[in-house]
């Protein structure tokens, strides 16, 4: 087969299209200029490796002979890997939401030579069938629109463009209020589904950063209602077929309410955000099926999304042979032959199984997603065993269910690894690490930053992508933010002050090339990087945090880890900057919340003197490492010459570990009883 211009790209997206008829260009200048010399519009394609209705529209399109002629006559075609351009899909798909009012993937633009869209739409078939336009009938009225009302489609595209750049300036409001936590914990109690968890109708996403919000609520007002909603969240999740019980990890969303039927894609930042707030949850609650999934979640991304440099994969697809999800989804011969006839009569019951299937009763030999259609407790009465050995043989039965799916071609792995995305991870396995005493999470987490930062900084910059050896595109806020924030979790973790210096040093750069100066916030690309329409600045939440709520809160740890008020300011800067919107929809805003609360204190200093390799000074680093203290930021004094100056005045007395708690500019007096370091901190 012929070839296009993808041919030579990196990105397993822009791959999965170079032999596709369609004469695709990579986004850039050679695209563009083609554009104004053959007088053609642009027709921008923005979709991911891992995203099923790519997938179907590449198909039915752009693999399509008839649609790539019309195609190559009419358009200069742009494809673009949104994973490795946030920015490029950030403006565009608020074109879409402006032209549309609703957005997704893939996303489709038509714009002019000067990158000005005048339409857009999301999937689109070869034909147009129930209301979706088809390209066949599109691409000649778009020709026509464009030779015969050319001043108009420039006019509507000049339009959009202002109000794209109109919505970009955000005028900031007059400080966030703590009231506006009480306000975010309300609308989030009005949305909760009290029987299955979660927020709103379906599709239900797991949005971690909701649950991470009501854990800190709960420790702020003990409020037990806030609490509930979190561990019934968790615990429905982990019990639905969302969660892959055979190799763990969770899929990208639920379709239903139950959590039964997920769209079958597996994200990194999914698998990195929800085993952080596992082990949140297991820090508050002390249950240990909590921290079981918490661990097998990080067990399926060290198995099975470790990449070069000890980095890890961006997605899982959907998609595998037999269709989307089939390498997930199971007959009941295909169970009664994996297991034998003992452990299928268990297994049935466990899964509740169907022969005529829960997930796809209309194919032959119907198929069914693995879950718990009964709680350990409840399956082991039923069964007459005891809780653990319910639990045992359910165990047992998975793993030979796993042996046999291994059999099985397993769905397309995107190996490319995203900075923003590995600073997630890299945070949930030293939150993980230092929570449960496994330090092989903490290497893990250590190999790939140390990569990172020895790879990743190109002349004093940070990149955003790395694949087939190579560092490449410059880094946003995201892979900013998101990686200062696995720095600190880190330094937290090891206590090792490289990743505490590496963070300041990464948080120096972000406010040099994204502060928005004089207004405050974080704008999405840096100063010297090139964008179309206009430079954006958002904090609003979606499947991940915002990149300004997490820059927020590194601001306000740092601030306590280094002494340095100034980085508090900025903190309250930032919040300012966002205060008018997040107030008027505190709900799209939890991350900033949980920021909030931490700003609001109180906020603790515990700045540990001692011998690092002592059982006294361990005691007092395990002590805060297992409990729920996100408040509260930790130093150990190394006397090596790298000592903050907060820490350098600290001693042991009498050969003890000292333990000095600090709130602001005042400390309590020094310790060398964990009890009492813990009760200062309650």
């Amino acid at each position: 087969m012929m070839s296009n211009r993808l041919k030579d790209e990196t990105s397993p997206y822009l791959l999965q299209h170079a032999q596709n008829p369609v004469d695709w260009f990579p986004w850039g200048n050679e695209a563009f200029e083609r554009s104004r010399l053959e007088d053609k519009p642009i027709f921008l394609s923005i979709g991911y490796s891992s995203c099923h209705w790519c997938h179907v529209m590449a198909h039915e399109c752009f693999e399509d002979e008839e649609v790539a002629t019309l195609m190559n006559n009419t358009f200069i075609s742009v494809k673009v890997d949104r994973e490795e351009m946030p920015h490029i899909d950030h403006i565009y798909m608020q074109a879409c939401q402006v032209l549309t009012g609703s957005g997704g993937w893939p996303l489709t633009v038509i714009m002019t030579p000067d990158k000005q869209p005048f339409f857009a739409a999301t999937y689109l078939p070869k034909h147009t069938r129930q209301g979706l336009m088809g390209m066949m009938e599109l691409i000649p009225l778009i020709d026509k629109l464009w030779q015969k009302k050319r001043d108009d489609v420039i006019s509507e595209a000049s339009q959009i463009c202002r109000y794209i750049k109109h919505r970009a300036a955000i005028p900031p409001g007059d400080g966030l209020d703590l009231e506006l936590i009480a306000k975010t914990y309300t609308e989030l109690k009005g949305r909760f589904s009290p029987v299955h968890g979660g927020f709103g109708p379906a599709p239900k996403f797991p949005m971690p950063h909701h649950l991470m919000f009501l854990l800190r609520y709960f420790r702020r007002t003990h409020d037990h209602e806030a609490l509930d909603m979190a561990v019934t969240t968790l615990t429905s999740m982990q019990e639905g077929g969302i969660y892959d019980h055979v190799g763990f990890g969770f899929h990208r969303y639920a379709t239903d309410e139950q959590w039964l039927v997920p769209h079958f894609e597996k994200m990194l930042y999914d698998q990195a955000l929800l085993a952080f707030a596992y082990t949140e949850a297991h820090q508050v609650t002390g249950r240990m099926d909590f921290r079981k999934t918490a661990e097998d979640i990080l067990t399926y991304v060290l198995r099975d999304m470790h990449t070069q440099g000890g980095l890890f994969a961006s997605a899982q697809d959907a998609d595998s042979k037999g269709g989307e999800g089939r390498y997930y989804l199971w007959t009941t011969s295909e169970v009664k032959s994996a297991l034998g006839d003992t452990d299928y009569t268990m297994a049935k019951d466990a899964f509740g199984l169907r022969d005529e299937g829960n997930f796809a009763a209309e194919m032959e030999g119907g198929l069914n997603i693995i879950h718990l259609e009964h709680d350990e407790a409840r399956l082991a009465g039923r069964l007459g065993l005891t809780k653990e050995e319910c639990a045992k043989r359910v165990k047992l039965i998975l793993e030979k269910l796993y042996r046999v799916r291994l059999t099985r071609t397993a769905p397309f792995k995107d190996l490319k690894a995203l900075i923003d995305w590995n600073g997630l991870m890299i945070a949930a396995l030293a939150k993980a690490g230092a929570a449960f005493a496994r330090p092989e999470y903490v290497t893990a987490a250590k190999t790939a930053a140390d990569f990172i930062l020895n790879t990743m900084l190109v002349g004093g910059r940070l990149k955003h992508v790395y694949m087939a050896g190579t560092a490449r595109l410059e880094g946003g806020l995201d892979d900013y933010a998101f990686l200062i924030w696995g720095l600190i979790e880190l330094h937290e973790a090891t206590l090792e002050p490289g990743y505490l210096k590496a963070a300041i040093e990464l948080n120096t750069i972000l406010m040099k090339h994204f502060r928005d100066i004089p207004i405050g916030g974080f704008m999405t690309t840096a100063d010297t990087d090139e964008v179309p329409l206009a430079r954006t600045k958002t904090a609003d939440d979606n499947a991940i945090p915002s990149g300004n709520s997490v820059a927020m809160l590194n601001l306000l740890r740092l601030a306590g880890l280094t002494g340095d008020p100034s980085l508090r300011d900025l903190a309250v800067e930032t919040g300012k900057a966002f205060s008018g919107l997040v107030s008027r929809i505190p709900l799209a805003h939890t991350f900033m919340m949980c920021a909030l609360d931490l700003m609001a204190g109180p906020s603790y200093e515990v700045l540990i003197a001692g011998e690092p390799d002592q059982r006294d000074t361990k005691d007092m680093i395990d002590a805060i490492r297992t409990r729920f203290l996100p408040n509260t930021v930790i130093l150990l004094k190394t006397g090596d010459g790298q000592d903050l100056p907060i820490i350098q005045d600290k001693h042991p007395i009498g050969g003890k570990a000292m333990a000095y708690v600090c709130s602001g500019s005042s400390c309590l007096d020094p310790t060398t009883d964990v009890a009492e370091m813990i009760h200062y901190l309650s």
